[in-house]
């Protein structure tokens, strides 16, 4: 039987909000507090930066100290926007991908800096047709620099890069970037999105992933893995999926996620249009409440 939760991290995209929406729904808002209210730590872990995150979550009535691991876990910051924990990539390294990766699709990368200039890319056009909401959302903090390798220079290190285009044309980037001298230098990261067949490829530190944050955040808080859970629908979950005790994967992953779920032994949500993220949290809090009742008895008979 697996202890009891004292550490949730929850996947945004796909996960937490529904499809087509960027509303958390009110289900899924009240079990996030009332898992704070419990005393769990609420984590969300997200491919997005904190700029793109933090608003989605203002009017939930969350706690401002609560942890927001974003960029894939380059950057682990409150959500009142206190820092935690940062990891940059080297900007020779940055450079370097330029040219190895731009034949695949729309290039970004981000800064950890706020306003015009957060998110540099070279081909407006190029990335509006594959990611255009993405674009719309974030246009205030996209500045545009052609060539991209402009944007960094030596000491102008970004904390993430991305490659967005089709699903076919994203893992023939994977390849490329993991039969190159750069393979070493930097993470790779694919999210999936075959409804519109669309893929990202977050490049990133080498060793940094959604698990390697959650790892660190809960030596920092002292929980141990056993007693976190992390919830995830895609391939950049899975490396924090394996490293929590407790991991769930959402019905509406892609089959070959759900047939990975199970192999290694991770539960499976409802689909995150059915509040998949409150199913799960109303049982973990139902179990935290039947065990302490039982050690309340256990104590009122001795």
């Amino acid at each position: 039987m697996h202890p009891p939760v004292r550490l949730v991290a929850i996947d945004m995209d796909g996960t937490l909000l529904p499809t087509f929406t960027q509303a958390i729904s009110r289900r899924n808002a009240l079990a996030l507090k009332a898992a704070q209210e419990a005393g769990i730590t609420v984590v969300i872990a997200t491919g997005r930066r904190q700029a793109y995150t933090a608003p989605l979550l203002e009017d939930v009535g969350l706690r401002a100290d609560m942890p927001l691991i974003t960029s894939n876990g380059a950057v682990t910051r409150t959500l009142g926007g206190d820092a935690i924990d940062r990891v940059h990539m080297e900007a020779r390294v940055a450079r370097a991908l330029c040219g190895l990766l731009r034949q695949f699709g729309a290039m970004v990368f981000t800064f950890d800096k706020p306003g015009r200039g957060e998110l540099v890319l070279e081909d407006m056009d190029q990335a509006h047709g594959r990611i255009a909401l993405w674009v719309e959302a974030n246009r205030k903090a996209i500045e545009v620099v052609k060539p991209l390798e402009n944007a960094l220079p030596d000491g102008e290190d970004p904390i993430q890069g991305m490659v967005a285009g089709g699903m076919s044309k994203m893992r023939l980037a994977e390849k490329a970037l993991k039969s190159s001298e750069w393979s070493s230098a930097c993470e790779c990261v694919r999210t999936e999105y075959p409804g519109r067949d669309l893929s990202i490829l977050d490049l990133l530190p080498p060793g940094v992933s959604k698990g390697w944050a959650l790892q660190r955040l809960a030596d920092r808080l002292g929980v141990d893995r056993k007693e976190t859970m992390a919830i995830g629908d895609n391939w950049n979950d899975v490396d924090m999926l394996e490293w929590a005790g407790q991991s769930i994967i959402m019905g509406n992953a892609a089959q070959d996620l759900r047939t990975m779920a199970k192999m290694r032994g991770w539960k499976q949500a409802p689909p995150n249009d059915e509040d998949g993220v409150a199913v799960v949290l109303e049982a973990a809090l139902a179990r935290s409440a039947r065990a302490k009742g039982l050690t309340g008895q256990t104590n009122e008979g001795m």
